[in-house]
């Protein structure tokens, strides 16, 4: 089992990678491997609809959209993780998410999904439900915490008085380990994921 943290902050080291960390603690201590993914810096370009990935599998843009994908197989959960602009996620990552979730389709489908947030103050809800949509348009379950799973703080040593953001991860942590077993062991009772139809598209045109 292994879970994959998505820090979709340009600060390598910043408050959301403060925020990931603690949850990579308990999955470490529940035996769930882990790793955080970070996206660097520079600018990702957005999705343009030119549809390639529908034919190809992959984006037509080689870069870590498609290092992601390639590696799904080997990934049961995703964690994105986003420092709050504007109330929104983090630019840059939004268009990383919507090339990748438009390009792998149903391939995450039955993964399990959970989004963090990091903010100065304000903004986080909005930021939290913006992350959330990308698993609930894909079947994948979304996990949660006893509380919008954001932190508060504007460097990572002001994180570290968020108690309560820092506990809300631990209790993410938490979750997914115990989601992730209890998949693992319905799958050696014989219990599969669920297999969906095929997939209609009606276009609302009058």
């Amino acid at each position: 089992m292994k879970v994959l943290l998505l820090n979709g902050s340009p600060h390598e080291k910043g408050c959301t990678n403060r925020a990931l960390q603690e949850i990579v603690s308990i999955l470490t201590k529940n035996a769930i491997e882990s790793e955080i993914m970070y996206l660097g810096s520079a600018p990702i370009s957005g999705c343009i609809s030119c549809f390639s990935c529908k034919k190809t599998g992959k984006c037509f843009i080689n870069d870590k959209v498609n290092e992601l994908i390639d590696r799904l197989d080997t990934i049961d959960a995703l964690v994105l993780g986003s420092p709050v602009y504007f109330s929104s996620a983090c630019g840059q990552f939004i268009s990383f998410l919507d090339r990748f979730f438009f390009a792998a389709g149903q391939k995450v489908s039955g993964k399990l999904g959970a989004s963090i947030v990091s903010c100065r103050r304000g903004g986080a809800t909005a930021t939290f439900d913006e992350l959330n949509k990308y698993f609930s348009i894909r079947s994948m379950p979304i996990v949660s915490s006893q509380y919008w799973n954001q932190v508060h703080g504007n460097t990572p040593e002001e994180v570290e008085k968020d108690l309560e953001g820092l506990q809300t991860m631990r209790t993410l942590g938490q979750n997914i380990s115990w989601l992730l077993k209890s998949i693992e062991a319905g799958k050696k009772a014989g219990i599969t994921f669920p297999e969906n139809e095929q997939i209609i598209s009606t276009n609302f045109i009058r």
